[in-house]
């Protein structure tokens, strides 16, 4: 189903990824190692990492390094809500993406594991794209996994993945 002439466009969910790292690994996501493998040795046309800014600014150095890279960073600031509650959705904006890049392109790899995400992925199917999905596993929505036309699970080589401490 892969081929070198295939046109990919890659967007990553830097926080579910974050997030599942820390709480199955304690780990950091090596997101040079998930970009090779969103591509495969095929044509990346798009790369988009979608972070969140705190008001420290202790994040900036991960995202130069995801520019260093080739990642677009598409940055939303941090909500925090009257009683502590913090925020920072980025679903809309992914599938904004996903769908005003995929006529350009024909795979989109959706660096996520986020059952939100279930209905994009039947949409750009139902357009004729071809949807990856890449995440761990264990804290992938099944829905997703299903609704992709192929899913890599990062845990089935999770060394390769994480970062070293």
């Amino acid at each position: 189903m892969k081929h070198k002439e295939q046109r990919v466009c890659v967007l990553i969910d830097a926080q579910n990824l974050y997030h599942s790292a820390k709480n199955l690994y304690k780990a950091k996501v090596s997101f040079r190692e998930i970009l090779k493998l969103a591509v495969s040795q095929r044509k990346l046309i798009r790369a988009f990492g979608y972070v969140v800014r705190t008001k420290s600014g202790e994040e900036k150095p991960f995202f130069e390094a995801l520019t260093k890279l080739g990642i677009e960073t598409r940055i939303r600031d941090l909500q925090e809500f009257y009683g502590g509650q913090k925020k920072a959705d980025w679903d809309v904006g992914i599938v904004i993406d996903a769908i005003r890049t995929a006529p350009g392109v024909d795979v989109i790899v959706l660096v996520s594991g986020d059952g939100d995400f279930i209905p994009l992925a039947e949409y750009l199917k139902n357009r004729g794209k071809r949807v990856e999905v890449i995440a761990f596993g264990r804290s992938a929505s099944s829905k997703l996994k299903e609704a992709a036309d192929e899913f890599l699970d990062l845990e089935e080589n999770p060394e390769k993945y994480l970062l070293k401490k």
